[in-house]
């Protein structure tokens, strides 16, 4: 039997297992999916960027670190960081105990909306996950 994640609908994903989540007109919440933080497994640190960084599509925009690796964590949009989830400093646990609540780690300012459409719905990503689990009992059998 898979391993099942969740996947909820109303956001958005990129194929770095990355959720964004419109919160206000030009400003999105971002997190690593349930997907990612069950394959990182206990997260122990995390380097979150600053508030007023600038950040493009694909560069790092934190440094998470499990038991099991250090992960960079690449932004699916180009912004602004406006928030960062300080609670992670002290509970990065929080992205394993609640990925999609309390385990946000920025919320960015949108510089370019159309990069949106580059992304994942939940269907997609649900489907893109299934295809890397199969690749990945492939490799074990």
């Amino acid at each position: 039997m898979s391993e099942s994640f969740e996947v909820p609908e109303d956001l958005i994903y990129s194929k770095d297992h990355l959720w964004i989540k419109i919160v206000k007109k030009k400003v999105a919440m971002l997190g690593i999916t349930d997907y990612a933080q069950k394959k990182l497994r206990d997260i122990m640190y995390l380097e979150l960027p600053n508030v007023n960084q600038k950040i493009r599509q694909g560069d790092t925009l934190c440094t998470i670190e499990s038991v099991k690796a250090v992960t960079e964590v690449y932004s699916p949009i180009t912004g602004k960081v406006v928030e960062v989830n300080s609670n992670l400093i002290d509970k990065p646990e929080l992205i394993n105990d609640s990925p999609y609540e309390d385990g946000w780690i920025v919320k960015v300012e949108i510089s370019d909306p159309s990069e949106l459409e580059k992304l994942m719905d939940a269907d997609e990503y649900r489907r893109y996950i299934e295809g890397l689990e199969e690749e990945a009992r492939g490799e074990e059998e």
